[in-house]
């Protein structure tokens, strides 16, 4: 029997009826049919336990690959956190830099309107400084040239008798006003 089998498989001939199969396509469809079946009889333990431990490897890597992901994730969700405390507080640097910028811009307007005064009051200070010692130069002049012209209008006028007279009314004034005292 089993030389039939081997014969019926290998294609050769055993009597009549049978005969060598030159049908590549059939010959082969047999032979992978036979393969098939003596795999699955004898290797279907060690395929299993197989197919068990790649199940398990792949499971394993997926358990692995979440917990990897939940991090990921709550790493994630901490950086936005810190994100968004960073962003707010460099609003609030930005919003505390424009009110230190408006500040310092106010008193610098300030100090430069008080320089601006303080200028002016300089300026005007000197001003009227320079008006007093013009005034009192043209006094001078004014007095120096009154006198000038006086002393040479008396001179032009008095003669000694004259002189002579208002001298004597002097001495008379003064001798009337130490007898009175």
């Amino acid at each position: 029997m089993l030389i039939h089998i081997w014969a019926f498989w290998a294609g050769l001939p055993l009597g009549e009826g049978w005969g060598l199969n030159g049908d590549p396509l059939e010959t082969n469809l047999i032979n992978l049919g036979a393969v098939l079946g003596i795999l699955l009889y004898f290797g279907q333990g060690p395929l299993n336990s197989l197919l068990s431990n790649r199940k398990e490897a792949i499971l394993s890597a997926i358990r692995d690959a979440d917990e990897r992901y939940e991090e990921a994730a709550e790493r994630l969700k901490q950086a936005r956190a810190r994100l968004e405390q960073a962003k707010a507080k460099a609003e609030s640097i930005r919003v505390e830099g424009l009110a230190q910028m408006k500040r310092e811009n106010s008193d610098l307007m300030r100090a430069a309107e008080e320089d601006s005064k303080r200028l002016e009051d300089s300026k005007n200070a000197t001003i009227r400084l320079e008006e007093q010692r013009a005034i009192e130069e043209v006094r001078r002049q004014v007095s120096r040239l009154a006198l000038e012209r006086a002393s040479e209008a008396l001179k032009r006028r008095f003669r000694p008798e004259l002189h002579a007279r208002m001298i004597d009314h002097c001495i008379s004034l003064l001798s009337t006003f130490e007898i009175t005292n």
